[in-house]
């Protein structure tokens, strides 16, 4: 997400969080700028950064593995869109590393991901659904509230969106097949802090859960899949057994996804509105007290 400070203020603001280590990208203004912090339990080589992202090498002390990370900022406008979309393509083409993209892109991928104002037109969902595909990116999934950023309070204004998300190739998935990204709680901010988990606790059922379920095997194409996944996987037992759980996972994925966007939205307008009056009670009570 942006940070809207300028590089000094984040410096200091994040010395005071404990993180001696750093990467700030300077605010134009009022908008923009990030920053990427550490501790000295990782070792962090940057790669490339800009106004809209920092892509870092990053290896844990003791382990040797590399792995790939990218904070991600997408424009907030739409003639912004294709420059965002293209430079994540060309962040694909680096070296092939577990890769892990997280941040505000600005965009949903399906109309259910938003609720209030107008309805998202079809094109740009599409054209980022189509990018996360061109780079063999996946979504993570997450607990928590459905909607990562809201706007105003009263209900007849208020407008909620998923706008920050995780998404990782396959190799980062075999590695953190438990990994799980939790929506927190926020009141200042009009986005909510992502909090990723490398594995899951028990009582924790993702909005997308990336684990082999039964419900799988009720479905018509399930052996025709196994099959033709299972055929066109290489390697040893162990590695064959691991593409063939990211296939199955990312084909059921596609299945909920299909079944998400039929579904009756009855239900789920009920369950927001009465967030929604919650929050603006929240919000209110904030208000008195301070």
């Amino acid at each position: 997400m942006e940070t809207k400070i300028i590089r000094n203020q984040l410096e200091r603001i994040r010395r005071r969080c404990g993180f001696q280590n750093g990467i700030d990208v300077d605010s134009n203004g009022s908008r923009g700028g990030l920053c990427l912090a550490w501790r000295d339990d990782v070792t962090i080589s940057l790669r490339s950064f800009s106004k809209r992202h920092i892509d870092v090498i990053m290896e844990a002390t003791g382990e040797g593995n590399r792995r790939r990370f990218t904070g991600f900022y997408g424009s907030t406008y739409i003639q912004g869109k294709n420059e965002s979309w293209d430079l994540l393509k060309n962040l694909r083409n680096a070296e092939e590393l577990p890769w892990f993209v997280c941040g505000d892109f600005n965009e949903i991928m399906y109309g259910h991901e938003k609720r209030g104002g107008l309805p998202r037109e079809e094109r740009y969902m599409d054209a980022f659904r189509t990018l996360l595909t061109d780079c063999h990116l996946v979504d993570v999934g997450y607990i928590g509230n459905w909607f990562t950023w809201k706007r105003g309070n009263l209900p007849e204004t208020n407008i909620q969106e998923r706008l920050d998300r995780g998404v990782t190739n396959e190799d980062w998935l075999s590695l953190f097949l438990d990994a799980i990204i939790q929506h927190l709680p926020h009141s200042f901010s009009d986005h909510c802090p992502l909090l990723i988990n490398k594995k899951r606790e028990d009582n924790e059922r993702p909005k997308k859960s990336f684990k082999f379920e039964a419900w799988w095997v009720l479905e018509e194409s399930f052996a025709e899949e196994l099959r033709y996944i299972w055929d066109n996987s290489t390697g040893e037992l162990v590695q064959k057994l691991e593409k063939v759980s990211i296939g199955l996972t990312r084909w059921a994925s596609q299945i909920r996804r299909t079944d998400e966007s039929d579904r009756d939205d009855e239900n789920l307008a009920e369950l927001i509105d009465t967030k929604i009056q919650l929050d603006y009670e929240i919000d209110r009570d904030e208000q008195y007290w301070e």
